[in-house]
C-alpha cells in the first residue's frame, strides 16, 4: 500500500472512531478524494440520526455531490474503514466512483456484531421468501411512468 492509500484510509478509520467515541453510530467512517482532496467525508450515523441509511459510504457520497454539485463522482476514490454492506455497495456503484479502497474486510464487520451475510443470501431468493416479503403487483400507472421516462427528450441521464 501507498502512502496516498495508507493516508486516506487513516482518514476514513479516524471518522469511524469519531462515531464510536461520540456515541452518533457503528464503527465507519469513509472519505471521498479527488485529486488528492477530501471532498467528502461520512460517518455511521444510524443510531444518532434514527436513520438506517445513515452509513459512513452514503454519507460520503451525499457530501461529496453537493460539494461537487453532481450526482456522480468520476474522478474520485472513495476510501472506507471497511468493505461496504450492500446498501452502501450499490450506492457506491450508483455514484460511479473510479475505485474504493478499504481497510477491513466484512468478516471483521461480523465478529463486531455487523453481519451482513443474511442480506447477501436474501438477494438470490425469490422476492416471496425473502424474510421481508416482497409483493409484486403489477400496476398500470406504474409501467406507464417509465414509457413517460423512455419518451422524454430533455432527461438527465444516469
Amino acid at each position: 500500500m501507498n502512502d496516498y492509500c495508507e493516508y486516506f484510509l487513516k482518514k476514513a478509520a479516524e471518522l469511524a472512531a469519531f462515531a464510536v467515541e461520540n456515541n452518533l453510530g457503528g464503527p465507519f467512517g469513509a472519505v471521498v478524494v479527488k485529486d488528492g482532496e477530501i471532498i467528502g467525508e461520512g460517518y455511521n450515523q444510524v443510531t444518532s440520526l434514527n436513520d438506517p441509511t445513515a452509513h459512513a459510504e452514503v454519507m460520503a457520497i451525499r457530501n461529496a455531490c453537493r460539494h461537487l454539485g453532481t450526482f456522480q463522482l468520476s474522478g474520485c476514490e472513495i476510501y472506507s474503514s471497511c468493505e461496504p454492506c450492500p446498501m452502501c455497495m450499490g450506492a457506491v456503484y450508483w455514484a460511479r466512483p473510479d475505485c474504493l479502497f478499504f481497510g477491513s474486510g466484512k468478516e471483521d464487520a461480523a465478529r463486531a456484531g455487523f453481519d451482513d451475510a443474511f442480506i447477501y443470501e436474501e438477494i438470490p431468493k425469490p422476492p416471496k421468501e425473502r424474510k421481508i416479503p416482497f409483493e409484486f403487483f403489477p400496476h398500470p400507472e406504474s409501467s406507464a411512468v417509465f414509457r413517460l421516462w423512455i419518451n422524454k427528450k430533455n432527461k438527465t441521464e444516469y
